[in-house]
């Protein structure tokens, strides 16, 4: 603490990211980065911006990504909001668009990274617990609020609301912003952006760290009714005009564009899934249900702790989270079948 801080800074309880590890050869399970690398389409994109135009600044609309998301999902590219990573999405709807009046709700259970935007733009909120199966009450959230927020396929738990629940949700609060995160969605479900044309209050964020294989590039999504976007737009352009660089805006574009690569990683993924859970669970392990590129695993008899820093000596890194309701879990993200063989056989000596 530094007597230059502000009061405002000092009071902060800032998100904590999953752990880089420098070392080499390990099989780093904990952050749900796709095993698979991005489009060779894509960067072949990022590559033809490496000229003498990275003298100029970018579009600071992003306006070829918009239109290729908008192509993708069939909806308006005014209709579409690009940032830097869906951290700088999220942080903007939770600045421009939650209100003040009332708390802002969310799951006890979801990305901690939400309480941590409430303190820094001065929202209360509420955690409403997730059920006996770590599952969304839709009825819970049919209160007066500021704001609904919620990821889906939820994280850590990977468990996955169906859309016709979203809908209903909607429907219970139609004079405040439903913001569905769908970080996680083409790994298991179907993708809230279809229900925009019908809720003016509904948000969706997406990322392309997870299903498109471009963590290290940083580029997130939101499509909504276009005053939404306006909202977002207006914050944007009071902190940052420019938040993609030239690479971005052309990787990310051809990432979309690409389909069948696209659609291909996703089996992959999928397919690894399953073999994960079928293996953990011949382990003697209780797997909660998922739609993401991740698992949520505790066993009976085993302390979730304990395991994790049995799997590190071991060389495979997995997340553990020491909230109390998730304490004997671990998260651990799909990777190749050589990496998830390599977990399964380290959890099989523990």
């Amino acid at each position: 603490m530094s007597k230059f801080w502000s009061p405002f800074v000092k009071d902060l309880v800032p998100y904590v990211p999953g752990e880089q590890p420098k070392l080499s050869k390990l099989v780093k399970l904990n952050t749900n980065e796709n095993p698979y690398g991005p489009s060779p389409k894509a960067i072949a994109a990022m590559q033809a911006e490496l000229n003498d135009d990275l003298r100029l600044y970018p579009d600071p609309n992003g306006d070829r990504l918009k239109q290729a998301v908008a192509d993708y999902y069939g909806v308006s590219s005014a209709q579409v909001f690009v940032g830097n990573g869906s951290d700088e999405v999220l942080a903007h709807a939770f600045h421009g668009l939650f209100q003040h009046d009332k708390p802002l709700l969310f799951p006890d259970v979801t990305y901690s990274f939400y309480p941590v935007y409430c303190g820094l733009y001065g929202i209360e909120f509420e955690a409403l617990a997730l059920d006996e199966n770590f599952q969304i009450r839709v009825e819970d959230y049919a209160r007066p609020n500021a704001g609904i927020i919620f990821p889906n396929p939820n994280a850590p738990t990977g468990c996955l609301l169906p859309l016709e629940a979203v809908e209903r949700l909607l429907q219970g609060s139609p004079d405040s912003v439903v913001l569905v995160d769908e970080a996680y969605i083409d790994f298991g479900g179907q993708s809230a952006i279809a229900l925009v044309d019908k809720y003016p209050n509904l948000l969706v964020t997406q990322t392309l760290s997870k299903s498109r294989s471009l963590a290290g590039l940083r580029v997130g999504i939101a499509v909504g009714h276009p005053d939404l976007i306006e909202a977002l737009e207006r914050i944007k352009n009071s902190f940052n005009s420019y938040p993609l660089d030239r690479m971005a805006i052309a990787g990310a574009a051809a990432a979309f564009a690409d389909r069948e690569y696209f659609e291909q990683t996703c089996r992959q993924v999928i397919a690894s899934r399953e073999a994960v859970v079928a293996g953990l669970q011949g382990l003697g392990f209780e797997v909660l249900p998922s739609a993401a590129n991740f698992v949520f695993a505790r066993h009976p008899d085993k302390d979730a702790a304990t395991l994790a820093a049995g799997l590190r000596e071991q060389g495979v890194i997995v997340r553990h989270f020491k909230q109390p309701r998730i304490a004997q879990f671990l998260r651990i993200t799909i990777g190749t079948p050589e990496q998830n063989q390599a977990l399964l056989d380290a959890l099989q000596g523990l």
